[in-house]
């Protein structure tokens, strides 16, 4: 009589994984449904329906499945935001994250319908072109990005350099490839004096520049556009911060490290808040799952831990530290390097 076979382990996290789609487009269909902005109080199915002219039966489907997966909560056939999705998935909020997921799921997708040929056949050839729409496509989102770094990123950068030893005697600094200039418009408000300079893609600091007026710092902050693999970048800074801006340079780092060697005084510091990949570039997963499909399509950019560290160390900074902190888009290493 033939017995069945031995099972020792459970295949339920596989099952699980096949669900992961689904949770994918709950999530940007609410976004697309502006379903959460109407969620802030408990209403019920049927309200919603109205509100957003919607089919009564399936939004009723729909919010259960939200509730499923946590977005919102239902008591009393009443359903609302959880915490996480008001702060988060609300409109009007500054730190509003719906365009930026889009966008996120946009890149992070780009190859999945076709993976298995590009698995045969590798990457595909990609045109000149490609580039320009990418940073015409950044520019797009950069309000998006700005809310991203709003919801966590620009406080965080704080903290890291308002206790550097050599914060009070900061005059100058540049948030390079600051994108919206978030976290360079933080860090200068946060000092009493110090004068900053946002350097991005000129179609991107033009976003930088409405946000400038906004908080009211055109005074002590000016924006330079160009490509910091060919263009100037300013000179005179006490400190450079980078935050996942690096990747155009990623092979040719000790060039662009030069640079930033050379724009800093005597005595300035360079941060750099990027990913960094260990256990042979398989962990941590977060990232090494969000490059996947670019990487594919030939575009490999994640940085090893420690490649930024090292470039530093070569191109003559006296002392590099790093270490690794928590973030809402996964472990970040942090290089602190100090120019004698």
């Amino acid at each position: 009589m033939k017995k069945l076979p031995e099972v020792n382990v459970s295949f339920e996290e596989l099952y699980r994984m096949l669900l992961g789609p689904i949770r994918v487009r709950l999530l940007l269909t609410g976004i697309e449904l502006r379903i959460f902005n109407h969620l802030s109080e408990p209403k019920s199915a049927e309200a919603v329906a109205r509100t957003i002219g919607t089919h009564p039966g399936n939004t009723k489907l729909f919010l259960d499945a939200l509730a499923a997966i946590d977005l919102v909560m239902k008591k009393n056939s009443l359903y609302q935001n959880a915490p996480i999705t008001q702060s988060f998935l609300v409109e009007g909020s500054p730190i509003f994250l719906g365009p930026m997921f889009t966008f996120t799921c946009q890149m992070c997708y780009v190859a999945l319908d076709n993976l298995p040929g590009l698995v045969r056949e590798g990457p595909p050839q990609l045109s000149p072109e490609a580039d320009m729409d990418t940073e015409e496509t950044w520019a797009q989102f950069a309000a998006g990005i700005a809310n991203y770094q709003r919801a966590g990123l620009a406080q965080q950068a704080v903290q890291i350099v308002s206790e550097l030893t050599e914060f009070p005697s900061f005059k100058k600094m540049l948030d390079l490839g600051g994108g919206p200039g978030m976290v360079g418009i933080a860090i200068v408000a946060a000092h009493p004096s110090m004068k900053g300079v946002i350097f991005d893609k000129p179609a991107v600091v033009k976003v930088a520049e409405t946000l400038v007026r906004e908080y009211e710092m055109e005074e002590r902050i000016e924006v330079l556009g160009g490509n910091y693999n060919h263009d100037s970048i300013g000179h005179g800074y006490d400190l450079i911060w980078a935050s996942a801006a690096l990747y155009s340079a990623r092979d040719n780092m000790d060039s662009l490290m030069n640079k930033i060697y050379d724009a800093l005084n005597p005595g300035g510091v360079f941060v750099a808040f990027h990913e960094g990949l260990t256990n042979e570039r398989t962990k941590p997963d977060i990232h090494v799952l969000f490059s996947t499909s670019m990487a594919l399509m030939g575009q490999d950019e994640c940085f090893d831990q420690g490649f930024i560290a090292d470039s530093m160390l070569r191109v003559g900074f006296k002392s590099v530290r790093s270490c690794t902190l928590d973030t809402s888009i996964g472990p970040m290493d942090l290089d602190i390097g100090r120019k004698a």
